[in-house]
């Protein structure tokens, strides 16, 4: 009985698999920032499809060590949301609590909002950071963790359904726009 044959990636996903490592890793850099991370999902290409890529990322970042999660951690910065400007009571609110949160936890709140409306966004933002604080330390790493992990899973959609045609060679500041947090992208 012959082997059925891989699938063939869809055109997007083709670009993704195309790109060099190095490239592979910086574009995944903003996704998450852990180098590990990085590392493991451009070494594991061709992936057949945006699930199976995402199915990767999510084992490699329930394989992050404390490191690597750290390493993730200290390039996430606060979602910037409409309507919490940083002269707004609701900007005011979310700085303070931002910067408290920091404080206990020694990292930045991370949170993902890909499946909230953009009108309950903040609301959702300032209640999870008010959970936070009624965790310790070890409880907060692991919902950071998993946060992390969501945040990744949209990140990476965006990032292959962005990428350009042909070596997918984009600038910096153009692959992080791309990536970017959404308030309201399901994924």
């Amino acid at each position: 009985m012959p082997i059925p044959a891989q699938a063939t990636p869809h055109g997007e996903l083709t670009r993704f698999n195309a790109l060099p490592r190095d490239a592979a890793e910086a574009a995944l850099l903003p996704c998450c920032a852990s180098l590990a991370w990085a590392h493991r999902l451009a070494a594991h290409r061709p992936y057949p499809d945006l699930d199976a890529l995402l199915a990767a990322a999510d084992e490699a970042a329930y394989d992050l060590t404390p490191d690597d999660l750290s390493e993730a951690l200290a390039h996430e910065e606060l979602p910037s949301l409409p309507g919490a400007t940083a002269y707004s009571a609701a900007g005011t609110a979310l700085a303070a609590a931002h910067h408290a949160y920091e404080h206990r936890f020694g990292h930045a709140f991370v949170i993902c909002l890909d499946d909230i409306a953009p009108g309950e966004a903040l609301d959702h933002l300032l209640a999870g950071l008010r959970e936070s604080f009624g965790t310790d330390a070890e409880e907060e790493r692991v919902r950071a963790a998993e946060e992390l992990r969501r945040l990744a899973r949209g990140r990476i959609t965006r990032l292959v359904r962005n990428l350009p045609p042909g070596r997918g060679e984009t600038p910096d500041a153009a692959r992080r726009e791309s990536v970017a947090n959404s308030p309201y992208v399901p994924v």
